[in-house]
C-alpha cells in the first residue's frame, strides 16, 4: 500500500514539474519583412529558434504574423515613429525554457 502511495505521489510531482515549464510570447517588428515568420512556415523556424535562444529559452513553439490590433498598448501604425513603413507587419514568436 506505501508503494502504492509513493508511486501516485511521485507521479504527481514529475507532472507538476513538466507544467512549470516557462513559456513566454515575444510580439518583434518584422523589419525585415520575413514571409517565413510572419506565415508560421518551416522556413522561418531557425530565425525563431535562434530568437529564443538569444533570449535563454530553449525552443520556439510556435511563431505567426500578429495585427497591430491584437497588441494591446500603443504600437505605431504609420507615420514618423514608422520605420521603413512596415509598421504594420508584427511577428509573435513562442519560446519555451
Amino acid at each position: 500500500m506505501r508503494s502504492l502511495l509513493a508511486l501516485i505521489f511521485s507521479a504527481s510531482i514529475l507532472a507538476a514539474s513538466g507544467a512549470c515549464a516557462e513559456t513566454r510570447v515575444f510580439i518583434i517588428a518584422n523589419g525585415y519583412g520575413d514571409q517565413c515568420l510572419a506565415k508560421g512556415d518551416k522556413c522561418g523556424a531557425s530565425v525563431a529558434r535562434t530568437y529564443c535562444q538569444s533570449r535563454d529559452f530553449a525552443q520556439a513553439s510556435s511563431y505567426r504574423r500578429v495585427d497591430p490590433d491584437e497588441i494591446t498598448g500603443s504600437v505605431p501604425k504609420s507615420g514618423t515613429n514608422c520605420s521603413h513603413g512596415h509598421c504594420d507587419e508584427y511577428v509573435a514568436i513562442t519560446c519555451q525554457r
